[in-house]
């Protein structure tokens, strides 16, 4: 029993049932991580939390899509075409929903509401269209207008890039089923 170290009977805390409880010492590396992490932890919390000081990682992958997007509308609005996935690449540049915004609320709004809950049109939040609930159905309804149901033609007036940008802001608020909306019309859409 030479070689052994003997227990330091001042630091026994607990005994219990012949099972004594020594109040150790934490290793210094050790202290030294869980005090680096809390300054890490604390840092981290007040530039991006508290301050806003750096963008989170949403917000830089929010960014970057949009730059994406952004390019993709330029390209498709350069192209001329407008085809289903066209108009659904529209509607994921925050600046084009942006402008069909502006759009839908000086033009649409009357007839929709501002949240496109309906008035007395129907409702565009909802999973149900009258007319189809594709794109390019919604396209044709605001391009030329379905005269029967009271919807005008909104082509002639505001031109290509304005019902094509207002088509993308409506493609953001199908499915969102804003509270106080018409109830449903029509058949449902996928």
């Amino acid at each position: 029993m030479s070689g052994e170290k003997q227990p330091n009977v001042d630091r026994v805390v607990h005994s219990y049932d012949g099972i004594e409880e020594y109040d150790n010492d934490l290793p210094r590396w050790w202290l030294l991580c869980l005090y680096a992490t809390m300054v890490f932890a604390l840092g981290y919390y007040f530039v991006y939390d508290v301050f806003h000081a750096a963008p989170t990682t949403q917000e830089a992958y929010h960014a970057e899509m949009q730059s994406v997007y952004a390019a993709e509308a330029a390209r498709i609005r350069a192209m001329g075409a407008v085809t289903p996935e066209a108009l659904l690449a529209l509607s994921r540049d925050d600046a084009t929903v942006r402008r069909g915004r502006e759009v839908f609320v000086s033009t649409c709004a009357a007839c929709h509401q501002a949240n496109g809950g309906g008035n007395i049109g129907p409702n565009l939040t909802d999973t149900a269209w009258i007319n189809g609930g594709a794109p390019t159905d919604i396209l044709r309804v605001v391009t030329s207008g379905v005269v029967a149901r009271g919807m005008p033609a909104w082509g002639p007036q505001l031109g290509t890039e304005r019902v094509t940008a207002a088509v993308a802001y409506v493609l953001t608020l199908r499915n969102t089923n804003v509270a106080g909306g018409k109830a449903p019309q029509g058949t449902v859409s996928p």
